[in-house]
């Protein structure tokens, strides 16, 4: 078999300079650079670097994950990953060591080189704690759920947000919201089977009153950076049990409320029984952990109001992945969970 040639972004030159860099490594070299494994991907290629050390290393990395783009055909990037980058290049070196896999470099695609990032390997520590679409254990959402409270917690009305880290939410919706319109109109043409009259009726009502469901955001307080795909295998959960719970792929950040990412991990994606079970203890936990990292002004009952209407605007996901070509297979599960939410919930008492 022909060991799979090293990318430049990997060679060992280049790493001894990155490491050195971020203080990972003192006066020794790297002088090797294997590949141990690789997954491609449409828009990525990941691969898990063991790496050998000319000199006494110290606490260096032995493996590090390289995760980049493609080029094209004409040898140009064929996907720029700007949000990503951007994260781990501004938004990660304010956040608590634990959070996130550390970042040891994230560069920007140019004209001929794709993007690539330079991250912690966490394969011998962590692990996806199950096989989607089956949901972790009540312990191990109890952790992820702490999680994402340090997360949130770490940005909670930072004076960047809007300026120099994302864009404010509001701007954000009212730009969506006529399109989104376009793209029910198509999706009700093709899936009118699951979209009874009172489906569609919310619908109608959602678009109606947007603005005034939007002066929650207009409001610019009790708000934070948000993940945009808060699934539970977006999070590595330690082997022990005992670590940090580690958040990952990074491409659809944005400032939000905090329960945008909460409603989508449990009002999405749990069926009934278990969402019933368990959202409440856990939005309590989620609730502690926020105070416990230093949010203030922010009750139990206005987590529960901003829960409310982070599940109403959900509904209109389903619609945007049918849109996006995501098969049925996933926008249809997600489109009957949210709608179960949304009655158990009394959601649409907020629409009137």
């Amino acid at each position: 078999m022909t060991a799979e040639a090293i990318p430049t972004a990997a060679e060992a030159g280049r790493l001894t300079e990155v490491l050195r860099g971020c203080g990972a490594l003192g006066p020794a070299r790297v002088g090797g650079v294997a590949v141990v494994n690789s997954i491609v991907k449409q828009r990525s290629h990941t691969r898990r670097l063991r790496l050998s050390y000319d000199g006494p290393a110290g606490t260096a990395p032995e493996f590090l994950i390289l995760k980049m783009g493609h080029l094209d055909s004409a040898g140009r990037p064929a996907y720029a990953n700007r949000r990503e980058v951007a994260f781990y290049r501004d938004v990660s070196p304010s956040l608590p060591a634990g959070v996130i896999p550390r970042c040891f470099e994230a560069s920007e695609s140019t004209d001929t080189t794709p993007w690539h990032l330079l991250l912690e390997d966490l394969t011998d520590s962590h692990f996806f704690a199950t096989e989607h679409p089956l949901p972790p254990s009540q312990a191990q959402c109890e952790s992820i759920m702490v999680a994402w409270a340090k997360f949130h917690a770490a940005w909670w009305d930072d004076p960047r947000l809007g300026t120099s880290i994302g864009t404010w939410p509001a701007a954000k919706w009212e730009h969506y919201l006529p399109s989104f319109a376009d793209e029910l109109a198509v999706f009700i043409g093709q899936h009118g089977q699951v979209m009874p009259p009172e489906r569609r009726e919310l619908y109608q009502r959602l678009l109606d009153p947007g603005p005034r469901l939007l002066a929650r955001l207009h409001a610019r307080r009790n708000v934070t950076l948000v993940h945009g795909d808060a699934h539970w295998w977006n999070c590595f959960v330690p082997r022990d049990g005992r670590g940090d719970v580690r958040l990952i792929d990074w491409e659809g950040w944005s400032v939000d409320t905090a329960t945008s990412d909460i409603a989508y991990m449990m009002a999405m994606l749990w069926y009934p029984d278990m969402r019933r079970r368990l959202e409440r203890p856990l939005l309590d936990r989620y609730h502690a952990a926020l105070l416990a990292q230093g949010v203030r002004g922010y009750d139990r009952q206005a987590l529960d109001d901003d829960y409310r209407l982070s599940v109403l605007w959900l509904t209109m996901r389903p619609v945007g992945q049918a849109a996006f070509n995501i098969p049925p297979r996933v926008w249809w599960p997600n489109l009957e969970r949210i709608f179960l939410a949304v009655d158990d919930l009394g959601c649409r008492d907020l629409l009137n």
